[in-house]
């Protein structure tokens, strides 16, 4: 089931559930326990459901042109610098 809430606070919730403002995007999600900031990719998504590793979950920082949602095409989306947001705030780059 898919929820979807406008909140003027959002973010203060991304900075108290450890997505630091060096992350922050245009919009947080939350599947399966794990935050995803931005337009990350669903591949990316998918291997952090698959190996589920221990972090606050994946960010795509700022709101890049060519990320999936914004134009270009899946080469251009592969190109973009997804991160896992690790549960001390550390950002390290996720390849998917």
């Amino acid at each position: 089931m898919v929820e979807m809430t406008d909140d003027p606070e959002r973010a203060a919730f991304r900075q108290s559930n450890g997505i630091g403002d060096e992350a922050a995007s245009c919009h947080t999600a939350e599947v399966e326990g794990y935050l995803i900031e931005g337009h990350v990719p669903a591949e990316a998504i998918a291997r952090l459901l698959a190996e589920r590793p221990d972090a606050v979950g994946l960010a795509l920082p700022g709101m890049p042109a060519d990320s999936p949602g914004m134009g270009g095409d899946e080469e251009a989306w592969a190109a973009q610098p997804v991160v896992l947001v690790g549960a001390d705030g550390s950002l390290t780059a996720w390849e998917y």
